[in-house]
């Protein structure tokens, strides 16, 4: 992973954007419970394109968030919260209320955090779980717990391969480590430490998969490969669906099954599986070090196809398709540094769509959300 090693890239900016805005870990218990914050923080609000709102949802300063999503953790509250990886090990579970955001603690190696996850893997725990990997091949368990408080304790470690990725199935995580391997973990009858299989190589590091209907896993490599494995065949070499001389950094995938890849020199690939074979397309080049795609519903009205981009910009980007079949693209917000993940999700219900989260270099998470009553003709507002 080329979190703190990799160089700034000095690329020419193809899009302008429309705004600019500008301790060692201790050790690790073997368990560790979530400690809030002492008082929540009032959400900061943030330049940002016209139509949006830019609010700030965790400041690490100089330290680095590698890995951010939209994830439900505490069932007892209503709505999602914000997941974030940071460099120094630690996983951040943000709670919004009322505009305010809680930095909830749970988990701390002491090497950087990379993979996330979420699902209901141990049938012993009620409900989901959190899963994260770190660079010294720990895998961590969170469980939110009925007071409120999450529950942490390594579950594996995997002969020190840094951990990148990991992928939650009903009762089984799939982990996905540098030098490229797959692993197979599954929950004890009893104790903490899963069974883990090191079962197959892959053709590069891992960066980033995504579960498809059909019972499909689509995986983006370092080698630059775009590769579809059937989780019944794991094991097994998959469907090759694209190839490119530069690193694959972020993939993601429509409700029709359409597949974008992100590079790492600034092209985004669309892929789609047609009577049998794969039809690949470039529709966006921009500014080298793309590291976040998500697919969503951003627009009112919404367009047939609809991405948001972010990477060594700091851009992020939101990318459309017309209705003639070309595309554009248009710069919504500019983060303070290189951005390094992008997530989606619904954080907002007085919009009609979807918001966006990212992190990065700059060592905050933002969260990007249509103004209030976008999208809800009907609805009656303020104009607060």
């Amino acid at each position: 992973m080329l979190h703190r090693h990799a160089a700034c890239l000095s690329a020419a900016v193809v899009l302008s954007a429309l705004v600019t805005a500008c301790h060692a870990p201790r050790a690790k218990s073997a368990r560790s419970p979530a400690t809030p914050a002492s008082t929540a923080v009032v959400a900061p609000q943030l330049a940002v394109a016209p139509g949006w709102s830019a609010t700030l949802a965790l400041d690490l300063g100089s330290t680095g968030i590698w890995t951010t999503k939209v994830l439900d953790v505490f069932e007892r509250y209503g709505g999602n919260e914000v997941v974030a990886l940071d460099d120094t090990g630690k996983c951040h579970v943000l709670v919004q209320y009322a505009g305010r955001w809680t930095d909830h603690l749970a988990a701390h190696d002491t090497t950087w955090f990379g993979g996330l996850t979420h699902g209901d893997v141990d049938a012993r725990k009620p409900g989901r779980e959190l899963y994260v990997g770190a660079a010294s091949g720990r895998v961590w368990q969170i469980s939110p717990q009925p007071e409120g408080v999450l529950d942490a304790n390594v579950i594996a470690e995997l002969e020190g391969a840094e951990v990148h990725t990991v992928v939650a199935l009903e009762g089984e995580l799939l982990a996905f480590t540098s030098p490229g391997a797959l692993w197979r973990l599954r929950a004890p009858s009893e104790g903490t430490r899963f069974e883990a299989r090191k079962v197959a190589a892959t053709g590069g590091r891992v960066r980033d998969a995504v579960k498809l209907a059909g019972g499909e896993l689509a995986l983006v490599s370092r080698e630059g490969t775009l590769e579809v494995r059937r989780l019944d065949a794991l094991e097994q070499p998959g469907e090759v669906a694209l190839r490119v001389e530069g690193g694959l950094g972020r993939v993601a995938a429509s409700a029709s099954g359409v597949l974008y890849a992100a590079s790492d020199d600034g092209v985004v690939w669309r892929c789609e599986r047609v009577n049998a074979q794969w039809r690949t397309e470039r529709i966006f080049v921009g500014p080298q070090g793309l590291r976040g795609i998500v697919s969503g519903r951003f627009s009112a009205p919404a367009p047939s196809e609809e991405l948001a981009l972010f990477g060594y910009s700091g851009d992020v980007v939101l990318l459309s398709r017309l209705e003639n079949g070309a595309w554009s693209a248009e710069t919504i917000f500019t983060d303070r540094d290189k951005g390094h993940w992008l997530g989606v999700g619904e954080l907002d219900q007085r919009n009609a769509t979807d918001e966006l989260v990212g992190s990065g270099y700059g060592g905050r998470v933002f969260v990007l959300a249509r103004e209030p009553g976008y999208g809800l003709d009907a609805a009656a507002r303020t104009g607060r």
